[in-house]
């Protein structure tokens, strides 16, 4: 008894004045208004911003942490015998309230507020420690640092709690964004890379931008890496996918940069010819019989404009035919458009008129040699062709409408062959028996730079959702470094349609896919120009130096309970130290980020000028 009394005699530094919501001031007792107190031997750091305070109303125990504090003068001093003026001083402290310990331990939120004149205390080392215990009973901790201000004090986080939640990682660059999200992966893959379960369970994608992750040892050795490249002649490595993944009207409307109204419903009819024809038995003879039949009914057409554009997307599908000089033939040179008579002839012979001298046509003949191409974008690019001359002959659609998606595929398709494989015998192993997979898009155009991690991210959401939506025994991480590349809202390179499905597309991923076992990583130098719904559902964040004011309002926008200290301290903070709040911690901390070994730190160092120069 005598101990807890001289403990409390020292370790009770005020009381309560003021209560306005979850802000409290605490009137400090004038003896303890030094930096440091004693304590059995022990030097105890004595209450200041940004440290935290107790307040015990009856048996209830609220915990505060302190943002800021004032001076004002004590007009009631009555002691004419005081040796100095800090005597009259006193020291007012203002209090966020952050939580209360229960029997469960320390807990986030507000069940009672203080009353006026309530004592305030330091907190001792057991409940120091307590306030910063982030790991639950059932879960496993990991060690990610220490606390900026206590260096002694380990920060570990559940594994649960941080990994199965959306997180975002947030600061400019050189202020350790990329390593940090390192460290946390390298230390959650060396703990458990030898665990049966979690290799069967488990998977992770990292979209790369900048090849910062693709040397043999980033961020761990065993993993998988595609290296694509839209830069070399030969490709490097391929995605695999299978015919049917894009045979999906929403995945190749991605691929193909598709409009809503007009030109997503012009894919799906197409792809829908491309099922029919491909379950015909004999889909080949099928698909001429058919292209005989337009060739028919373009060579009947009064409107020589229209029929002119229609014949030269027929003539795209056929292949070519050369002369004795490797000089190529018109495959319509046989025939002209009488314009008196609005008709197409052959030989003087009106073809209307005498619709059978149509099978003696150059291009009606040509039919018998087509072939479908190997390469499954130019088969579809035919299909396309096929599917908009049927659509134009039955007033189905306008060509200006719907030509520019066929011109959009066929003009990076040679681009997408150097990075997309398609297979049609379903047989496609995108992990390679590895649970960690590298995209690295650094020798990538900007067009599939934006392309591929929609299409990689669609197909596996869609696979995991299909095959774990009763088990939910298997999760699904996708890292993407440098977010803001693809999850800008605010990018003008691109129309706001394909904008809005993108973004679409990952804000269904990050609101749904956690009911499935699919969470988020993103890390950037620019929050502010995320699509705020992304933001918002972000479950933590590690957030390191931030300089601009507005990736600051976008982040305080997010993080209502993050302290005044905290985003104050958010332009200032020093390399490698961030904030981390969210749900995996109780209170947000300032934390020093461990260092991992050399050889699995991201490849993002900047250049040491003087060691190149002298």
């Amino acid at each position: 008894m005598k101990e807890d009394l001289q403990k409390d005699s020292i370790f009770k530094i005020g009381k309560v004045t003021s209560v306005e919501g979850r802000t409290v001031k605490i009137e400090v007792d004038k003896a303890k208004n030094s930096s440091h107190l004693l304590y059995y031997g022990e030097t105890i750091r004595n209450i200041s911003v940004n440290s935290y305070i107790k307040i015990t109303k009856g048996f209830i125990k609220i915990i505060g942490k302190v943002d800021g504090e004032f001076i004002i003068e004590d007009k009631v001093f009555i002691d004419k015998n005081y040796t100095n003026e800090k005597k009259k001083i006193k020291r007012v402290l203002i209090v966020r309230l952050m939580g209360f310990f229960s029997n469960k331990g320390f807990e986030r939120g507000i069940k009672e507020l203080p009353l006026i004149n309530n004592e305030c205390f330091l907190l001792d080392r057991q409940e120091f420690q307590e306030v910063h215990r982030f790991v639950k009973k059932d879960d496993l901790p990991l060690v990610i640092g220490s606390l900026t201000h206590e260096q002694g004090q380990l920060v570990e986080i559940g594994i649960s709690e941080l990994f199965a939640s959306h997180i975002g990682i947030f600061g400019n660059t050189g202020s350790g964004k990329s390593y940090t999200l390192a460290k946390l992966y390298n230390e959650l893959f060396t703990r458990f890379q030898n665990e049966p379960k979690f290799i069967k369970n488990a998977k992770f994608l990292l979209f790369d931008f900048n090849g910062e992750y693709n040397g043999k040892s980033n961020i761990i050795p065993n993993k998988k890496v595609y290296n694509l490249s839209t830069r070399s002649k030969k490709p490097k490595d391929r995605l695999v996918f299978n015919e049917t993944d894009l045979l999906d009207k929403n995945l190749f409307s991605i691929l193909a940069n598709a409009t809503e109204k007009t030109q997503k419903p012009f894919i799906s009819r197409t792809l829908d010819f491309y099922k029919k024809t491909l379950n015909e038995d004999k889909g080949l003879e099928y698909f001429k019989n058919v292209f005989r039949k337009r060739i028919i009914d373009v060579y009947k057409m009064a409107d020589k404009e229209k029929a002119f554009l229609l014949l030269d997307y027929l003539k795209s599908i056929i292949p070519p035919t050369f002369d004795d000089f490797e000089i190529e033939i018109d495959p319509t040179y046989d025939i002209d458009f009488h314009n008196k008579h609005q008709e197409f002839t052959l030989n003087g012979t009106f073809l209307r008129s005498n619709p059978d001298e149509i099978k003696e046509t150059f291009l009606y003949k040509k039919i018998d040699d087509y072939v479908f191409p190997k390469n499954f974008i130019s088969k579809i690019i035919h299909f396309l062709y096929f599917q908009l001359v049927y659509d134009v002959l039955s007033n189905r659609a306008q060509n200006e409408h719907i030509a520019p998606v066929i011109n959009k595929l066929s003009s990076f398709h040679k681009d997408i062959e150097k990075v997309i494989e398609i297979t049609e015998d379903g047989k496609s192993d995108f992990w390679d028996d590895n649970f960690f997979c590298i995209v690295n898009l650094n020798e990538t155009n900007t067009q599939l730079k934006k392309t591929i991690p929609l299409l990689v991210s669609f197909k596996l959401y869609a696979e995991h959702k299909k095959n774990n939506s009763k088990a939910k025994e298997k999760s699904l991480n996708i890292i993407i470094d440098e977010a803001h590349t693809i999850l800008s809202y605010a990018s003008e390179r691109e129309s706001e349609t394909w904008k809005d499905y993108r973004l679409e597309t990952f804000e269904e991923i990050i609101k749904e896919g956690r009911k499935f076992g699919v969470f988020l990583t993103i890390a950037s130098q620019r929050p502010s120009d995320i699509s705020s719904t992304i933001i918002s559902q972000l479950h933590n964040f590690f957030l390191h130096r931030l300089i601009n004011n507005n990736d600051i309002i976008a982040v305080e926008k997010t993080i209502s309970y993050l302290d005044k200290v905290s985003f104050e301290s958010l332009p200032i903070l020093p390399t490698g130290t961030c904030i981390i709040a969210g749900q995996c911690i109780q209170v947000p901390i300032m934390v020093d980020i461990k260092e991992i070994e050399k050889e699995f730190e991201p490849d993002n160092k900047t250049i040491k000028l003087v060691n190149n120069w002298i």
